[in-house]
């Protein structure tokens, strides 16, 4: 039961109520490594969480720790929540990273690898091979490794050469005449990085390629003596840092930062721990870092390669179930096409839904004669997209066609640079956004001559526009021809076209100028309903929670008797469960098979429910310095869906959930005596192919 207290009005400014954003990160990742730990997983399935945990790191330090460390250097010290200046943000990153990637490597080293090898699948480190598996990597290096690989002696006339971001190499600690010096090469990244040796009998056997060229480090550097060897990587700074103010063209000088990524300053070293110091600290030394950013591997530098395993071994058994997404049920000609969306709006759920829909929704606009014009959002596109070359084929054969592309979306800059090029080659009109903000909303919008009138159609998102990885996030998307959505979709698009625009609206939240105000106005509104006696709860799914306007508001709410249930799956800044201040509100985080993305807000509104999806997290970023649309869902059929289908599942989860604590940690959920062991990912797999579940909890009442 919730609960209401008569009570003086608390801080809510105080430190200790904030959980700080990098360590509750961390803890993400460590719930990201207990699934490679977890033997219910399919074996290469927890190989493949391990090599996320590496991923994740790779960025924590490339973007996060980068910020950080620039902050510490400059002497500033913003205002946190949680009080935490740069250098102690930094003192209490050190010894938690240190302890995780200990943990992965004895997860990699102790769990993995036996286990693996109890599979008959062998992972080797290539001094130990011996017969038909050393004479086959002898005669790799020859015939195709030796003969692209650029080894660099550092002497005075040869500096010390310019390692790009998370680029594996070499070092070798080498002797001539007396005179000591270092070798360097990068370990090129056209070949594979795990090679698959000889079959032994069943068993099959794999070797790194960064292992090869350290066994033959003497061939690589002939006439030196190599006193010691050792792969190591740096990752450098990797955000982008572009004056939009005085940028006259911003795709070529979005372009040309790209570039410069690739030599921005070092912020982390990794090392394999058999290297020798003297190598270790002539590395430190030439990237400038202290001992907290140098980690010593025991085992592959670069755990991440190790994906590669999944697709390496053809082991079906050691794998999810294959799963295709449902295809829905929907006309293949345009005009049947179109008027099923004027008859009712059509929810998707990702992955459990083929993102078909969504590209024939976009395919069957550049084919129709009667579809005049589109415009579209992209964020990520991923480097072969069929929504992008989908808007070419429209703009080719004579429609209006605008695409906003963000070029700043991290990771995909190259590839949404590319993109662009194409598509005005191609006759579209493309836009580059909103001077210091990123378009992060998930639009498309295509204008048709029907029947009766000229009528928009939309598609509207909580994830990206990229058929790949729609495949394992999971997503929610709506197309409508609802006018009231469709008016402010387009009028959303005239926003990022003419900038200035004045714009209220009345259907949809919009960041930055609207959406902070609809959320915080939403939840003050549960507290008034709680405070009257009527029915009161938020229930809120996200990837991130860490404003603190917002999380002030969720703390007066729980104070009101609101209840609360967030479903987080990383950064949660807020503390759920202290005593007069978070009581009543819940904190659950999801990892699983697949990604959990979407965003959903569920309001009770005193017995009139309201659910709304989006693309904004509850994240100063995403309210503050994006533009992003949440829209409503009108229909009740498909609002009971969501809650039915989603909401309740996500709570009653007992398989893949943890709840957080008083404390900020996580503990995983397990069912109570008599309980069911449920799995929502596992559920929304089944319902999707249509068995009838018994599923847990009650629908609302819409």
């Amino acid at each position: 039961m919730s609960k209401t207290k008569t009570q003086p009005k608390l801080d809510l400014d105080r430190p200790e109520l904030y959980i700080n954003r990098e360590l509750s990160w961390l803890a993400f990742n460590a719930r990201v490594l207990e699934e490679a730990l977890d033997q219910r997983n399919p074996l290469l399935e927890r190989v493949k969480f391990m090599a996320i945990v590496a991923s994740n790191l790779d960025e924590f330090y490339e973007v996060r720790v980068a910020g950080v460390l620039q902050l510490h250097e400059s002497s500033a010290n913003p205002s946190r929540p949680d009080g935490l200046t740069p250098a102690e943000q930094l003192e209490r990153i050190a010894p938690l990273a240190h302890q995780q990637v200990a943990e992965q490597y004895r997860c990699w080293n102790e769990d993995l690898i036996p286990a693996l090898a109890e599979e008959g699948i062998f992972f080797w480190e290539a001094r130990q091979l011996e017969g038909e598996h050393l004479d086959f990597v002898h005669k790799y290096w020859e015939e195709e490794l030796e003969l692209i690989l650029t080894p660099i002696v550092v002497d005075p006339a040869h500096p010390f050469p310019r390692v790009i971001n998370k680029a594996l190499c070499i070092g070798a600690l080498l002797e001539s005449q007396g005179q000591s010096m270092m070798g360097v090469a990068t370990v090129p990244r056209v070949l594979p990085r795990i090679l698959r040796l000889p079959d032994q009998g069943d068993g099959l056997h794999f070797v790194t390629l960064a292992g090869i060229m350290e066994l033959q480090t003497s061939n690589l550097f002939r006439g030196y003596q190599v006193l010691g060897s050792a792969p190591f990587r740096v990752t450098r700074n990797s955000e982008l840092y572009v004056n939009e103010k005085d940028a006259d063209n911003l795709l070529e000088e979005i372009e040309e930062q790209v570039i410069n990524l690739r030599q921005a300053d070092a912020v982390r070293l990794e090392i394999a721990a058999s290297a020798p110091d003297r190598l270790v600290k002539l590395l430190q030394r030439q990237f400038a870092l202290d001992d907290s950013l140098v980690f010593r591997a025991n085992g592959p530098v670069n755990l991440h390669r190790v994906i590669a395993l999944s697709d390496l071994v053809p082991r079906p058994s050691l794998k999810y179930p294959p799963f295709s997404p449902v295809e829905r049920e929907l006309p293949k000609e345009p005009e049947p096409f179109f008027e099923s969306i004027r008859n009712r709006d059509i929810l998707l759920h990702h992955p459990y839904e083929s993102f078909s829909t969504v590209i024939d929704f976009i395919r069957m606009a550049a084919d129709d004669p009667k579809v005049l014009a589109i415009k579209q959002t992209i964020y990520r596109t991923g480097d072969d997209s069929q929504v992008a070359q989908a808007l070419i084929n429209a703009a080719e054969r004579g429609k209006e066609v605008t695409v906003l592309v963000e070029l700043k979306a991290r990771g995909d800059e190259a590839a949404n640079i590319e993109w662009a090029k194409s598509m005005e080659e191609s006759g579209i009109h493309v836009v580059y956004g909103i001077m210091g903000l990123k378009i992060h909303c998930k639009l498309s919008m295509l204008v048709r001559r029907d029947q009766d009138r000229l009528r928009r159609y939309a598609h509207l998102g909580t994830g990206n526009y990229n058929h790949t990885t729609a495949r394992f996030y999971t997503d929610l998307g709506l197309i409508t021809a609802e006018p009231a959505i469709t008016a402010e979709v387009a009028e959303v698009f005239n926003l990022l076209t003419a900038h200035n625009r004045e714009t209220n609206f009345e259907q949809l939240l919009v960041a930055p100028a609207g959406l902070m105000r609809g959320m915080l106005d939403r939840i003050e509104r549960e507290s008034e309903q709680a405070r009257a006696g009527r029915p009161a709860a938020i229930i809120a799914k996200m990837n991130g929670l860490m404003d603190p306007a917002i999380i002030k508001a969720l703390y007066r709410a729980s104070q009101a008797g609101v209840e609360i249930d967030l479903i987080v799956r990383g950064i949660c800044c807020l503390r759920a469960g202290m005593p007069d201040i978070s009581e009543n509100i819940r904190v659950y985080s999801i990892i699983g098979r697949f990604l959990e993305h979407s965003r959903i807000f569920y309001f009770a509104n005193g017995g009139t429910e309201e659910i709304w999806l989006g693309s904004a997290d509850w994240m100063d970023r995403n309210l503050r310095g994006r533009v992003e649309v949440v829209f409503p869902i009108f229909n009740p059929g498909l609002r009971q869906r969501i809650y039915r289908d989603l909401i309740e599942l996500a709570i009653a989860d007992r398989t893949k959930s943890r709840q957080m604590r008083a404390n900020g940690t996580y503990t995983r959920h397990t069912p109570s005596p008599g309980e069911e062991e449920t799995e929502m990912q596992e559920c929304l797999m089944r319902l999707a192919l249509g068995e009838d579940l018994n599923l847990p909890g009650s629908s609302p009442s819409v």
